[in-house]
């Protein structure tokens, strides 16, 4: 439970952040931070990869999107599982966490992954016509190449500068040290997931499924049965000082977190004397 908090708040601050950056457009194509991976990639190999996983992608519902008073349905839905879905898989890759090369391909490996069902469903909605594509009318097939060059772009900046590089330098570093904080030993062979393990039917055939029920809710979420997709009447006018708000709750729930975890530290050392 601490683990799954941990990660839903700290993912829900760092989405705040990203979305007080300016994102700058070349036509069709957006030129943004995508997200701050290193946060659920660094507690998913560091933790037990699956309530890590849930847990960054809960915080981004909640703060990023409730709290701002608006829900986009289904279309959720298909975030939460794709997110979920790469991180748990990113956090399974990785069995020794003191080995850069094993949590440098994760990391990487955990954003293509993401990426990747984010375009292919991008590119399905609009070549079955439940979405439209304005970059060149007519022409279906160039937004494979939009997608694809979005694609390269969010994988090559967002996934080098605030996914790879960040999580190489934080997890050797916190490992051995974050655990006892909250009372867990630290991730071993002995008790990590092998690579046998990453490609158990069971685990792929579940992959698979969950890919396709992306693709379905984001197909639902562009039609009439998208009956859960809401927004505040104030959303809209108050859009900024909403995200300022969603970023202070965040701050301060990620900072009690932090402190306890300390105060927990503290009150073991004594003990222990």
């Amino acid at each position: 439970m601490m683990v799954f908090i941990l990660s839903m708040s700290l993912y829900g601050l760092s989405n705040m952040i990203t979305e007080l950056v300016p994102s700058i457009y070349l036509g069709p194509v957006e030129f943004s931070i995508e997200y701050f991976a290193f946060i659920p990639l660094t507690l998913c190999i560091l933790f037990h990869p699956l309530y890590a996983a849930l847990g960054a992608s809960l915080g981004e519902v909640i703060f990023g999107e409730l709290m701002l008073g608006q829900f986009g349905g289904f279309g959720e839905l298909e975030k939460f599982i794709s997110f979920s879905l790469a991180m748990y898989i990113a956090g399974i890759m990785v069995t020794d966490p003191k080995n850069r090369r094993q949590v440098g391909i994760a990391a990487m490996s955990g954003v293509i992954i993401h990426q990747l069902i984010s375009m292919m469903v991008d590119i399905a909605k609009v070549w079955i016509g439940v979405d439209d594509f304005e970059a060149l009318p007519g022409l279906a097939e160039s937004v494979v190449i939009v997608e694809g060059f979005s694609f390269l772009n969010d994988v090559f900046f967002s996934g080098i500068l605030f996914a790879l590089l960040p999580t190489l330098y934080l997890v050797p570093r916190l490992y051995g040290k974050i655990e006892p904080l909250l009372g867990m030993k630290p991730r071993t062979r002995e008790n990590a997931w092998s690579i046998r393990g990453i490609l158990h039917p069971k685990l792929v055939i579940a992959a698979v499924v969950l890919a396709f029920c992306a693709f379905g809710f984001e197909f639902l979420s562009e039609t009439d049965f998208n009956m859960f997709e809401w927004e505040a009447p104030f959303a809209e006018d108050s859009e900024s000082t909403l995200t300022w708000i969603s970023l202070g709750i965040a701050g301060i729930f990620s900072a009690s977190i932090v402190y306890a975890l300390f105060s927990r530290s503290k009150k073991g050392r004594k003990n222990a004397a």
